[in-house]
């Protein structure tokens, strides 16, 4: 019997910066910008919850001790995703 062929390469998710405007995570060679005025999630965290985030999926990030989640889609296009919690 033999297994399925693995399927794509997922890296781990790492914050490289963090301003007062807000933060950049590098996903796959790729750095993206997550201003604080689009996730507001994030302005008053701590840099350790922060820099704690977790892939279980391509797709999908998760910050848990923020209780975050948030997908790829999202982070590239936030005006197609009003925000839905109170600041």
């Amino acid at each position: 019997m033999r297994s399925e062929a693995p399927g794509k390469a997922v890296s781990a998710p790492e914050v490289t910066n963090i301003s007062p405007h807000g933060l950049w995570l590098l996903v796959d060679e790729r750095e993206l910008f997550l201003p604080f005025t689009d996730f507001p999630w994030f302005r008053e965290a701590s840099v350790a919850a922060i820099c704690r985030v977790e892939r279980p999926r391509a797709e999908h990030f998760h910050w848990p001790a923020l209780d975050v989640e948030l997908t790829l889609e999202s982070i590239l296009h936030p005006d197609l995703f009003p925000l839905v919690a109170k600041n």
